[in-house]
C-alpha cells in the first residue's frame, strides 16, 4: 500500500498542511521539523501524489476571507500582517485568501463584506467581531451553508463558530489585577477604560479586573467606574485627564484596549508620572516606547500576529482535511511585558498545525 501524506504527519507530529510545504519547500516551516519530515518521507519510501497536486495547483477557486476591524490601532496592524503572511503562503498551494479591513467596529459594514465575500465563493471566513447579535446570526446562517467561521482577537459566545483564536481575556484581566495590587501596596485609585462596550474582549479584560479587585481586597484600593473610550487616543486623554484633577488619589490608569497614548500623555502633563501607574495591552511600536520611557509600568501581550496568521491554516486544514482544531477555545499566551523584555518580534511562533 502506497505511504500517503498524512501518515507522515501522524509520524511527525504535525498538521498534513506542514508535510506538504515541507516536501515541495512552500512557505514556513521549522528547519528541524522539515528535516524530519524528509527523513519519515524517504525511510517510508514516500512518493508524491502527482495528479493530486496537479488538482491543487490548477484548483484556484479555492478562496478564503477575512474581515478585521479595528485595523487602525496597532495591535490590529500586527495582526493584518499575520494574515497577510498567511495569504502569501497558501497562495503557493493555489488558495486564494480575501482580506476585508473595517475602522472602529461597525456591524453593517461587516455584514456587507460578508455578503460580498460568500458571494464570491468563499469557502471559509475568519472574523475579528463585535458582540453584536446580528454577527452571531450571521455567523449561525454561515455554518448552515457550510462555510465555517473561525473568530480571532475578540468571539461571539454562543455562535456555532469553528473556534476562536486569542487571549484568554478574563484571565488576563485577573493577571492584570493581581499585578496592580503588588504596585500599590498601599491602595489608592483606579480608573479602568475600556475601548468599545460591544467589543466582547474589552468586556472580559474589565470583568476579570475588576472580579478579583473586589476578592479579598484588604488594601484600600477603590475601583472608579469604568470609561469607554472607543480605542482612541484623544478620547483616552481627555478622560484621564479630568480624572488626575477630580482624584487627586488616583494611582492608576488601567486600559483594557487602545488608548494608552493618550493616558501616558495625560498622566505627564499633569505632573503625576511615575506617580500613577498605567497598566496596558499589547506589544505593539507605541507601546515598546512608552514602557522604555517608563510611561508604562507593564503590558499584558497577547500574541497578536498569531491570531492573524493561524485562523487561515485552521480553516485550510479543515476544509482540505477535515481536520477540527483540537479545542474550541485556541488561548494564546498571556506574557507579562516591562522594559527589560519588550523586544517587539513579529512572526509565527511554530508552523501551524
Amino acid at each position: 500500500m502506497a505511504v500517503t501524506a498524512q501518515q507522515i504527519a501522524e509520524l511527525a507530529g504535525v498538521s498534513r498542511g506542514t508535510v506538504d510545504r515541507a516536501l515541495h519547500n512552500r512557505g514556513r516551516v521549522n528547519p528541524e521539523v522539515a528535516a524530519r519530515i524528509r527523513q519519515i518521507a524517504n525511510e517510508l519510501g514516500y512518493k508524491p501524489n502527482l495528479i493530486g497536486q496537479a488538482l491543487v495547483r490548477t484548483k484556484r477557486d479555492f478562496k478564503l476571507g477575512a474581515i478585521l476591524q479595528s485595523v487602525e490601532t496597532p495591535t490590529m496592524q500586527i495582526i493584518l500582517e499575520g494574515v497577510r503572511r498567511a495569504a502569501a503562503e497558501l497562495q503557493d498551494s493555489g488558495i486564494e485568501l480575501m482580506i476585508r479591513e473595517v475602522r472602529g467596529l461597525d456591524t453593517e459594514l461587516v455584514l456587507e463584506h460578508v455578503e460580498e465575500l460568500t458571494g464570491q465563493g468563499v469557502q471559509g471566513l475568519a472574523l475579528a467581531p463585535n458582540n453584536a447579535p446580528e454577527l452571531r446570526q450571521c455567523i449561525d446562517a454561515l455554518d448552515e451553508q457550510g462555510i465555517p467561521v473561525v473568530t480571532l482577537n475578540s468571539d461571539v459566545p454562543g455562535s456555532r463558530r469553528l473556534c476562536f483564536i486569542g487571549m484568554d481575556n478574563y484571565r488576563a484581566g485577573q493577571t492584570a489585577a493581581c499585578l496592580t495590587r503588588q504596585m500599590l501596596p498601599q491602595g489608592g485609585k483606579i480608573l479602568p477604560l475600556v475601548g468599545h462596550l460591544n467589543n466582547t474582549a474589552h468586556n472580559n479584560r474589565l470583568n476579570g479586573f475588576r472580579d478579583t479587585l473586589e476578592e479579598n481586597n484588604p488594601q484600600e484600593i477603590t475601583l472608579l467606574p469604568f470609561q469607554p473610550c472607543f480605542d482612541r487616543n484623544d478620547y483616552a486623554h481627555e478622560i484621564t485627564q479630568h480624572a488626575l484633577r477630580a482624584e487627586p488619589e488616583l494611582a492608576a490608569v488601567y486600559v483594557a484596549s487602545n488608548g494608552q497614548q493618550g493616558v501616558c500623555q495625560a498622566v505627564e502633563e499633569e505632573g503625576r508620572k511615575g506617580q500613577v501607574k498605567v497598566i496596558a495591552f499589547d506589544l505593539n511600536a507605541p507601546n515598546m516606547e512608552l514602557l522604555q520611557s517608563d510611561d508604562l509600568s507593564f503590558v499584558l501581550d497577547q500574541e497578536a500576529f498569531e491570531q492573524g496568521y493561524r485562523p487561515p491554516y485552521i480553516l485550510y486544514e479543515y476544509l482540505m482535511h477535515k481536520k477540527k482544531p483540537a479545542q474550541e477555545y485556541l488561548f494564546t499566551d498571556i506574557a507579562i511585558r516591562t522594559k527589560y523584555n519588550s523586544d517587539l518580534v513579529t512572526g509565527p511562533t511554530e508552523t501551524p498545525t
